[in-house]
């Protein structure tokens, strides 16, 4: 793992950071958020914007154009649906600024670079853990990977462990959390989206995770989607043990349960790395989760025993 000194030394103002989705603007703030010397511009959208607001306070959203006129670097998220990133990484390569890509998760690596069939690679990619380092070599063999510390991993497990007063005792689950994301793959192709099928089928297993109906489950929607996205799902159960929690902190939440369920989003591998019990809740119709876990538990394997 490349040391993190080196890399930010190496910038110099100003700086482009274009992004849109959670898990790259949280990577990027956690490089960026000791750089005072550094002028930094930006073009946000989406979770990006909300979260660079919560850490650096306001600071004035740019045109892409506007955050690339005279930038040494553009750092870019890859979101895997919006578009702002790969028409800055266009507009970047137009203009000659060097261009590196911030991959914060373990698939579709190449989808992330294509838009409209139109592929365009940055310079230079950045990851943050072995496992994505060695799936972004193999993808792009052609490019400089780079792995650089987990700054957000990191601090999220610090404040978990300063919130789990004691220990969670090896008994029933009491307290439950669902971690939900937007599911975008080719083994949906009929029925409710993926997300909503994993969830009945987590519903539909709760006794083999010792869980019954008494228990307190919160479901935490994924920061790309809507906050009223699950709210017609949760009232049709009519269960009053399940509610939504879209404001409480992910490490307050994290901290609280006694197991964190969901497909395969990063807040699992955060709640991993904190010690706490993690299931994947993919149906069996999916592929199984791709999280670098190892020994992941997947609910599925569970039901089949």
């Amino acid at each position: 793992m490349q040391s993190l000194e080196p890399i930010i030394s190496r910038l110099r103002s100003p700086i482009a950071v274009v992004a849109h989705d959670a898990g790259a603007a949280n990577l990027i703030i956690g490089w960026l958020s000791d750089c005072d010397d550094l002028e930094i511009k930006i073009s946000l959208g989406g979770p990006a914007e909300r979260l660079w607001k919560a850490t650096f306070g306001n600071a004035e959203n740019l045109s892409i154009q506007d955050a690339l006129a005279g930038a040494s670097i553009l750092i870019s998220g890859t979101s895997y649906i919006s578009l702002i990133e790969h028409a800055a990484r266009e507009a970047a390569k137009e203009r000659h600024v060097y261009s590196v890509a911030v991959i914060d998760h373990w698939v579709n690596y190449r989808e992330r670079f294509l838009r409209n069939s139109i592929q365009i690679l940055p310079d230079e990619v950045w990851v943050a853990d072995q496992f994505a380092f060695k799936l972004a070599k193999n993808c792009f063999s052609e490019l400089p990977v780079q792995q650089l510390p987990n700054r957000y991993m990191e601090n999220q497990v610090s404040e978990i462990s300063e919130l789990r007063t004691k220990a969670r005792p090896n008994l029933l689950p009491k307290y439950v959390l669902y971690v939900l994301e937007p599911i975008r793959s080719s083994w949906v192709s009929t029925g409710p989206a993926g997300e909503f099928q994993a969830l009945e089928y987590f519903l539909s297993n709760l006794r083999c995770l010792q869980i019954d109906l008494r228990t307190e489950i919160r479901l935490r929607p994924h920061p790309s989607e809507p906050k009223d996205k699950y709210q017609t799902w949760v009232k049709a159960r009519n269960l009053n043990n399940i509610v939504i929690d879209s404001t409480t902190p992910l490490p307050v939440l994290i901290a609280w349960a006694d197991i964190v369920v969901g497909c395969e989003t990063v807040a699992m591998v955060v709640a991993h790395h904190s010690g706490a019990r993690v299931v994947s809740t993919l149906p069996p119709q999916a592929p199984r989760a791709r999280l670098p876990i190892e020994a992941l538990v997947h609910l599925r394997d569970i039901v089949s025993e």
